[in-house]
């Protein structure tokens, strides 16, 4: 049996909530930290060397916003880990990558890339009439042993609900609003040569708005240091996809009611404009966002959970196939299919799989939602 992502429920002020956080999934968070720093020092960068890079993006981070420094803060404390450590969990690539040169010269390994298949169904193309945001999340096989579900009660602002990685503030989610985002890897030639903001960081900040058209504006608007794509969605029917490449970004809008994105861009504007790098890494994405949606679109009108659940389990072209059994990547890591995950943000339901290409059994979380706003 394939163990259910714990939920890890948090309230308070952002460093009290970090300090709930870090206490509850201690585990979970000091086995990820584990995890990447062993691959770290395969590359000649120790915990000093990290410590440091760590202080030289703080302020970026700071400048985005300052509350996710106390929370950070707070996690480290509740997780007795250092705060770089939980610094690097929400920001490792881009510390990574903008490291100086000296440093990036010794990292001779290649980015693995985060790979996902995301979809949409609005409320018109539904059986019950409700928005279904759903992906599979493509990433590290051990992440299934560092994954939680955090559920996350505010005095400043909606609640919401991210499933992600142990000690980072967000991943995908929804909040009591019906605001709900997923991310999917995209990669680019104009990456890296910026310093931009994390996008694990952009991601909570959707989560946080009131207002989706303040939630689409944290997508579009904050500088990134590398490509990715990012859905946003609201409840009473809206969806949006933003191809991102750090200094630009574009719009892939949904078709009869569905929207469905890989890992390639799309968008014919951003591939006259740049070049997408990203295929020779996950070159199934060619196909896994034509599959899903060539399942999903004899139903439109009718789609249901089951119905995105029969189309994120595909397993045509296995194992480079859209529900992603573990296997060797082209960086030779074990990769896997780590999570599928349905949200029907009008209902506040999550429902979650771990490695479903080996488990079907779905975890149900709830999130209580505010109300429809009337004129």
């Amino acid at each position: 049996m394939v163990e259910p992502f714990p939920l890890i429920e948090i309230s308070g002020t952002p460093h009290e909530r970090g300090r709930q956080y870090g206490r509850k999934a201690a585990d979970r968070i000091r086995k990820g930290t584990s995890h990447y720093f062993a691959q770290l020092k395969e590359l000649s960068l120790d915990a000093k060397g990290v410590a440091e890079l760590v202080r030289d993006y703080l302020p970026v981070i700071e400048a985005f916003e300052p509350t996710y420094i106390e929370e950070m803060r707070g996690i480290a404390e509740g997780a007795d880990i250092p705060f770089e450590d939980v610094a690097l969990l929400n920001a490792r690539t881009e510390i990574i990558k903008l490291a100086k040169p000296e440093v990036r010269a010794r990292l001779k390994t290649p980015d693995e890339p985060d790979g996902c298949t995301g979809i949409v169904a609005l409320p018109k193309a539904t059986a019950s009439g409700r928005l279904i945001h759903a992906q599979n999340w493509d990433w590290k096989r051990e992440c299934a042993e560092t994954a939680v579900v955090l559920k996350v009660r505010r005095d400043d602002g909606p609640d919401l609900m991210t499933f992600t990685e142990a000690g980072a503030l967000g991943r995908c989610g929804f909040n009591a609003v019906g605001i709900a985002i997923t991310a999917n890897y995209l990669q680019s030639d104009r990456d890296y040569r910026q310093v931009g903001v994390p996008l694990a960081l952009i991601r909570r900040k959707v989560l946080e708005q009131e207002h989706v058209a303040l939630a689409m504006r944290a997508v579009y608007c904050t500088k990134k240091s590398a490509a990715n794509n990012m859905i946003v969605s609201h409840r009473e029917g809206v969806a949006i996809d933003f191809e991102c490449a750090p200094d630009e970004t574009f719009q892939v809008h949904p078709q009869n009611g569905l929207l469905v994105h890989a890992n390639h861009f799309v968008s014919p504007v951003a591939l006259g404009k740049l070049k997408d790098t990203g295929v020779a890494e996950t070159p199934d994405s060619l196909y896994r966002d034509i599959r899903v949606r060539d399942l999903v679109q004899p139903h439109i009108g009718a789609i249901s959970f089951d119905t995105v659940k029969t189309a994120l389990f595909d397993d045509f072209a296995y194992p480079w196939s859209v529900c992603r059994p573990p296997r060797r990547n082209l960086s030779n890591n074990l990769s896997a299919t780590v999570a599928m995950i349905l949200m029907e943000p009008a209902s506040g339901l999550m429902e979650v799989a771990p490695l479903p290409a080996i488990n079907r059994e779905f975890t149900s979380y709830r999130l209580d939602v505010e109300p429809r706003r009337t004129a």
